[in-house]
C-alpha cells in the first residue's frame, strides 16, 4: 500500500520544546518538568503524570482571582514525551536567556518550563486605564522556553522604529525594554449614537523592543477542553 503518511513523523530534535509543526508543539520531559495550558495535551508517550499546578503564593493567588488574567496550568512531569496544541492555533517558541523578560497576553500561553517565574502586571495609562476597565497581562522571566499562541500568523513590529499601537486583544506578547499605556480615542456624541468606530481603545507600545501582534482579537466562545481538571486550583504557578 502506498501512502504519503511519512509527511508526518515525529520530528527527531533533542530541544525540550520542539514544533512538531506549526500547529503542534512536542515536548521531551527528560530536561524538566513543564507547566501547560490545562487541557492541551492532545497525545503522549511513555510515563507522564499531570497535576494541578499552585498558585505560587497567596499573592500571585490573588493577582489572579481579582484580574481574571493568566492561564489556568497544569503540571506536566514524567519521562516520555507530550504533544500540546490549542484548537489548531499557531504556536510560536521564545528562548529567555538568564534573567530576561517577556510579557503575555494571558490566553496566548500554551507552556513555559517549570523555572519560569510569572507575575501579572497592569497596563499603565492613568485616566485612559480607568476607562479601559484596566488590562492586565503576565509576565514571564527566567531562563528556559516558552510556547505561545497565535490565531493566525502574526506580525512583528519594531517599537523603536515608529509610533506603535495596537487592539489589546490582538497584542500577543512583547519583549523587555517595551513601555506600555493606554490609548483612547473617545468622542461621547458619536458613541452614545452608535456611530463610534469602535476602536476607541488602543495599547500604546514605546520604549525600544518588538511586540508580536495576531491577526486576530481572539476566538470568541471556545472553551478550553476539558483534560487535566478544571476549577479556581489550577492556577500558574510552581
Amino acid at each position: 500500500m502506498q501512502t504519503t503518511l511519512a509527511q508526518f513523523n515525529e520530528t527527531a530534535s533533542t530541544d525540550a520544546f520542539a514544533l512538531q509543526n506549526s500547529y503542534l508543539l512536542k515536548v521531551r520531559l527528560d530536561q524538566g518538568a513543564i507547566r501547560a495550558k490545562q487541557g492541551s495535551m492532545v497525545a503522549y508517550q511513555g510515563d507522564v503524570s499531570f497535576e494541578h499546578a499552585g498558585a505560587g503564593g497567596m499573592s500571585k493567588f490573588m493577582k489572579k482571582a481579582l484580574t481574571g488574567e493568566g492561564q489556568d496550568l497544569m503540571k506536566v512531569s514524567g519521562t516520555g514525551e507530550v504533544f500540546l496544541a490549542d484548537t489548531a492555533q499557531h504556536v510560536h517558541l521564545i528562548k529567555l536567556e538568564g534573567s530576561e523578560q517577556i510579557t503575555v497576553n494571558g490566553r496566548n500561553l500554551l507552556a513555559i518550563d517549570a523555572d519560569i517565574d510569572w507575575d501579572i502586571q497592569k497596563v499603565q495609562g492613568g485616566v485612559s486605564s480607568m476607562m479601559a476597565g484596566g488590562l492586565f497581562n503576565t509576565a514571564l522571566r527566567g531562563d528556559g522556553w516558552v510556547a505561545i499562541l497565535s490565531d493566525g500568523n502574526p506580525v512583528l513590529l519594531d517599537v523603536g522604529s515608529a509610533p506603535t499601537f495596537a487592539d489589546a486583544q490582538a497584542a500577543i506578547t512583547w519583549s523587555q525594554g517595551v513601555t506600555t499605556s493606554i490609548k483612547t480615542d473617545f468622542k461621547l456624541s458619536k458613541t452614545l449614537t452608535g456611530r463610534s468606530s469602535g476602536e476607541s481603545v488602543q495599547m500604546a507600545f514605546g520604549g525600544q523592543g518588538w511586540v508580536l501582534v495576531q491577526p486576530s482579537e481572539g476566538r470568541v466562545g471556545v472553551q478550553p477542553a476539558s483534560g487535566g481538571g478544571g476549577g479556581l486550583g489550577n492556577l500558574l504557578g510552581g
